[in-house]
């Protein structure tokens, strides 16, 4: 039985022979190995071309800006897998990857997609007014009681210090400015339809920028993901070296409280 329109099974990205292995029309030895830096090739990996300067330093800053969140719950399975199975680093990392889902890698998209959106608002209803048409979206996600997202963080009621970082790359770097204005555009309509501030955070920062740059829309869930990867490798490694995985377990049972019902004459100890 056949599922999709393919009758082949064919890719573009890369190939090889006995002496030389292409990846996406190069020659890796040659060309590639010791002459880029890893964000570039993931970029030439995922689009087929070079990212010129302005995409390398864009696509380099929000790779730096997502990966280490301290000890989140993605972490935390990640030490507390290792710890319980440590002869797989892959299984710790692949717990930690698959304990963070739409929350966490899925925000820069939705956000992504809300910014695209907006322009395709712009230009269809409002004459490219992406001031007014950033006013109709976020009116329409609240009648529809959904939130903004890349709006708003816990911590940093001020803008999320990253914003700011990664603009400020973006535009040193001589990228185009579009989504960035969008972004801005959206969070600045936001206190005069829901009522309080709710300022950019990296979850916007992030398409905005990349976006400007050319950055696939479908792959902008990757960015979080591959920035992650480094950091639970990293606290992988100091678990190793400093283990806290079961401590964390423990913790967690210290505050453990059970709700459900018990047998007659049944005492918790």
């Amino acid at each position: 039985m056949k599922i999709g329109k393919a009758t082949h099974v064919r890719s573009a990205i890369s190939t090889s022979n006995a002496q030389t292995i292409v990846v996406r029309g190069r020659d890796l030895s040659q060309e590639l190995i010791g002459q880029i830096g890893f964000a570039d090739y993931f970029h030439l990996l995922l689009t087929g071309r070079m990212p010129d300067a302005a995409a390398s330093a864009v696509l380099n800053a929000t790779l730096v800006a997502i990966a280490e969140h301290g000890l989140v719950p993605s972490n935390q399975a990640a030490r507390m897998t290792y710890a319980a199975a440590p002869e797989a680093m892959q299984g710790a990392v692949a717990a930690g990857l698959l304990g963070a889902g739409s929350v966490v890698f899925g925000s820069s998209e939705i956000a992504g997609r809300m910014l695209l959106r907006v322009e395709e608002e712009a230009n269809k209803q409002h004459g490219g007014d992406i001031n007014a048409a950033a006013h109709a979206v976020v009116t329409d996600l609240r009648s529809k009681r959904q939130t903004i997202p890349g709006y708003g963080h816990p911590e940093h009621k001020e803008r999320d210090p990253r914003v700011n970082a990664l603009f400020d790359t973006s535009l040193k770097a001589g990228a185009p400015q579009k989504y960035v204005e969008i972004a801005k555009a959206v969070e600045a309509v936001i206190p005069g339809i829901v009522g309080r501030d709710l300022k950019l955070n990296v979850s916007a920062a992030i398409p905005a920028v990349l976006l400007d740059v050319g950055f696939p829309v479908n792959a902008l869930k990757g960015v979080p993901i591959l920035a992650r990867t480094a950091s639970l490798i990293a606290h992988i490694n100091e678990e190793i070296a400093d283990p806290i995985g079961f401590a964390l377990a423990y913790q967690s049972l210290t505050e453990y409280q059970y709700t459900g019902s018990v047998p007659a004459g049944f005492k918790a100890e």
